[in-house]
């Protein structure tokens, strides 16, 4: 019995030195240029080596994106922060977050005090973080398997969405779910993406914003 016991507990260990490796990881990030106090300190609150597949040490505090299941990849811990820095969230933000992969990403807006609406289309994925995400004590207000291309209409509107996949486009209904106001953050194109943050002024007016290039997984569409 008590060697069941451990298997069951040991995967969600968390230790000094992880604590430590993770505040080293938020020193990289302030010194790339990561100033809001709130996102250094989420990152610097979750194990991210729990969300990794293999939780070995040496990578789980570099900042670097790794593979995790279903061909999807966990972010690269620079690009959550930058990311979740252009959402401004503040607590009690509904926030739409469409891909939710490893679940680090809905961990760091949990953190941040944001009512969380995620949608994964992966059904590896989303059975696997469904389970875990509560584990650690992160809890959406819903994990949803579907199409995020469609958004969330029936809880629409949003005063942020976050998309943590590369889009070719920028779907229309994430445009209209958000509040007047709303942010959303989407890295757009084909092979390399553009980080692209719009800002909802008015019923058919939005402002755009473009932050360089960055690299992610494809944003799967339902192909049903």
């Amino acid at each position: 019995m008590l060697i069941l016991a451990l298997k069951i507990t040991q995967p969600l260990k968390d230790t000094f030195k992880h604590k430590g490796l993770r505040q080293q990881l938020v020193n990289v990030l302030k010194n790339k240029g990561i100033t809001n106090d709130a996102v250094l300190k989420a990152i610097g609150n979750i194990p991210r080596h729990l969300f990794m597949d293999s939780g070995f040490l040496d990578h789980a505090y570099q900042d670097k994106a790794f593979p995790i299941a279903a061909d999807q990849t966990i972010s690269q811990p620079y690009t959550v922060a930058f990311q979740t820095e252009l959402l401004e969230v503040k607590r009690g933000y509904k926030v739409l977050e469409i891909g939710t992969g490893s679940g680090y990403q809905t961990a760091v807006l949990y953190e941040l005090g944001a009512k969380i609406f995620s949608i994964e289309r992966q059904k590896e994925l989303f059975k696997k973080t469904s389970k875990f995400l509560p584990k650690l004590g992160y809890r959406a207000k819903k994990l949803i398997f579907g199409d995020g291309y469609k958004g969330l209409p029936e809880e629409a509107p949003f005063d942020s969405i976050i998309v943590t996949a590369g889009a070719p486009f920028v779907p229309k209904p994430l445009l209209s779910q958000l509040k007047i106001g709303g942010r959303l953050v989407i890295p757009v194109g084909e092979d390399v993406q553009i980080m692209t943050l719009f800002i909802r002024k008015g019923q058919k007016e939005f402002e755009q914003h473009e932050f360089g290039e960055f690299r992610f997984v494809p944003l799967l569409e339902d192909k049903n």
